[in-house]
């Protein structure tokens, strides 16, 4: 059987399931995503009756915490048609990136331990605009596992085997800015 492997070799950090690649948009790119970003019509992201402390747009589809599914969303824009080829590109030819989620996130504002949803059976990160601790942790016996992934600027993570093994995961931001 013919298997077409990705391009990209990932650095080897964290819980199995976690791919982290730095430096994979030069500082241009980035700040061009930043100001598109920063021109959609982001609103306050909302978990079931509380509102995260970060703005969101959403687009191919969404998760909405109230009824508990995934939604349709606007269509993907064609701006950022480029950038997802290129996402694709790390985890090979079949894969391909039907939602996009960006973020914004102000100075100092964390994400608290979670687990994204098992209908996003892989995630991919861009992290733009600040570094990002991104804590993992796994409950192993009565204890639990802990991990932390600094995240620079212009660098992609990936998540497959997700909810399962990554376990849990919170991040701190420094700045704004994220596609994810």
């Amino acid at each position: 059987m013919n298997q077409q492997l990705p391009l990209f070799t990932a650095e080897a950090v964290g819980p199995q399931g976690l791919r982290y690649y730095p430096g994979v948009i030069p500082p241009p790119v980035e700040h061009d995503l930043i100001e598109r970003i920063r021109g959609l019509p982001l609103v306050a992201f909302q978990f079931g009756a509380f509102e995260g402390k970060r703005r969101v747009a959403s687009f191919g589809f969404r998760y909405d915490y109230t009824q508990k599914r995934r939604q349709e969303a606007g269509e993907v824009p064609e701006w950022l048609a480029p950038m997802i080829k290129k996402i694709e590109a790390y985890r090979g030819a079949a894969v391909k990136i039907k939602q996009v989620l960006c973020t914004e996130y102000d100075a100092g504002v964390g994400i608290g331990w979670h687990r994204d949803k098992p209908q996003f059976e892989e995630v991919f990160g861009l992290s733009l605009g600040s570094a990002c601790k991104f804590r993992f942790r796994r409950k192993t016996g009565g204890k639990w596992e802990r991990f932390t992934l600094d995240a620079e600027p212009c660098s992609l993570y990936i998540m497959t085997e997700n909810p399962g093994t990554c376990g849990s995961t919170a991040f701190l931001r420094s700045k704004s800015g994220a596609i994810r």
